[in-house]
């Protein structure tokens, strides 16, 4: 993420395609993410982040941390009613179903890439 990053949707790039994503870079934005929804579809990526909260959520989630460079440095399960903890060089925080990003093949050291959303 070279240029500021704002609030739309987008596209992942993962090493085995691309995935549909929600950009939340406002306040507001962030602080919503996902409550309320049933689920998602892709993935949502809270910037800047460095820890995440599933307190009021409806379903259980897979967290991937991102270094400034868009590395993933930890990927977790979250169920609803939890605490992450925050990660020390994690800019960007990664969210989807629960079980969304072993089936992507996002493992610690994969980079991923942000990219315009296809027309």
């Amino acid at each position: 993420m070279r240029t500021r990053p704002h609030d739309g949707t987008a596209q992942l790039r993962l090493p085995g395609g691309v995935v549909p994503l929600e950009v939340a870079a406002s306040y507001r934005a962030r602080t919503r993410g996902l409550l309320g929804r049933d689920g998602v579809t892709g993935a949502l990526l809270l910037t800047p982040a460095a820890s995440v909260h599933t307190l009021g959520m409806r379903f259980a989630i897979d967290v991937a941390y991102l270094d400034r460079r868009l590395r993933v440095l930890a990927v977790r399960t979250m169920a609803p009613g939890r605490l992450g903890r925050p990660r020390l060089r994690a800019r960007h925080v990664l969210e989807a179903e629960a079980g969304a990003m072993s089936g992507w093949g996002l493992v610690p050291g994969v980079t991923v890439g942000v990219e315009p959303a296809a027309p």
